[in-house]
């Protein structure tokens, strides 16, 4: 039980550290150049190691068209859209919008597979939502917010914002559109032809703006080599493994710590130190996971 735990958590561990590599080179290189970093060589790995640990490769027929169609919502636009975005937008705002995942995916699975959200499951999301707000938004913002209603001056939307919006709501149907592209195949090798597929396009764009690889500086090679080797061969890959096997409402609540577990690589990292409403916004993600994955139990309406 407890190994279960943690796989079905490491995969937001590596998410949240990549967050913050990517962030890191972002200053040195483009985001195509980026998102193609990022994917292709996890690709590549996947499809070279697969077949030694005994996973087949072969897609069946009837789930090439949800593969092409989850590769291009997955990757090419939830990834694309991840690296534009995160150029333009501090990266604990991008935490929080791109952390409103689980929100989207539970109004999905409740319309595609029927998944229940009752009052408990309903206030654990809105929990969660509150609490990346405080991991990621700037407390200055947050006591305005709070105190005085939203200033347009301090929220300064911009494109940034909206890219990622857009890669959270790409990403949430990705979720939904794996189960279906896995139907008979096997979920790792979907997984796999999937960020390979997805990739391509990345690279098309990369090498139209002319991509600069010669700008990257030694660090950044490590950094990319650790997001594509951990976030996204061994995240990915975790990942669509459970949410073809755990209820996609519950599991995607594990999103809320993604935020928790890259301030805490900036803890360990830079000797960062949390400000009281982080605090408050752990315990808020901490709370609406156990409030949502237990929320079968905690809600027993009469019959």
């Amino acid at each position: 039980m407890p190994q279960r735990w943690i796989l079905m958590v490491l995969p937001f561990v590596l998410w949240g550290s990549s967050m913050v590599a990517m962030k890191l080179v972002l200053g040195h290189a483009d985001p195509w150049t980026v998102a193609c970093l990022r994917i292709l060589p996890a690709a590549l790995a996947m499809v070279l190691l697969l077949p030694i640990a005994g996973v087949p490769l072969a897609v069946a027929r009837g789930d090439w068209g949800w593969l092409a169609l989850f590769s291009l919502v997955d990757v090419s636009f939830g990834q694309g859209l991840l690296s534009a975005g995160l150029q333009t937008t501090g990266a604990g705002l991008s935490s929080v919008l791109i952390d409103t995942q689980p929100l989207l995916v539970a109004l999905l699975a409740r319309q595609v597979f029927g998944e229940a959200i009752n009052p408990v499951g309903w206030l654990g999301l809105l929990m969660g939502l509150g609490g990346v707000a405080c991991l990621g938004l700037p407390e200055p913002l947050l006591q305005n917010l709070w105190l005085q209603g939203p200033a347009l001056d301090d929220l300064s939307w911009n494109g940034g914002m909206a890219l990622l919006l857009g890669s959270a709501m790409s990403m949430a149907c990705g979720a939904v559109l794996c189960r279906f592209a896995a139907r008979q195949s096997h979920v790792l090798s979907v997984t796999a032809w999937h960020l390979l597929l997805g990739g391509l396009p990345l690279v098309g764009i990369s090498a139209w703006q002319g991509s600069a690889l010669q700008t990257l500086l030694p660090r950044d090679w490590w950094l990319m080599a650790y997001a594509s080797g951990g976030g996204t061969a061994l995240g990915y890959g975790l990942f669509f493994w459970f949410v073809t096997r755990r209820e996609l409402t519950g599991f995607t609540a594990l999103t809320f710590l993604t935020p928790v577990f890259a301030l805490t690589c900036g803890w360990l990292a830079q000797a960062e130190h949390l400000e009281p409403t982080q605090w408050v916004g752990v315990l808020l993600a901490l709370s609406a996971v156990a409030l949502i994955t237990r929320r079968q139990q905690l809600w027993t309406p009469d019959q």
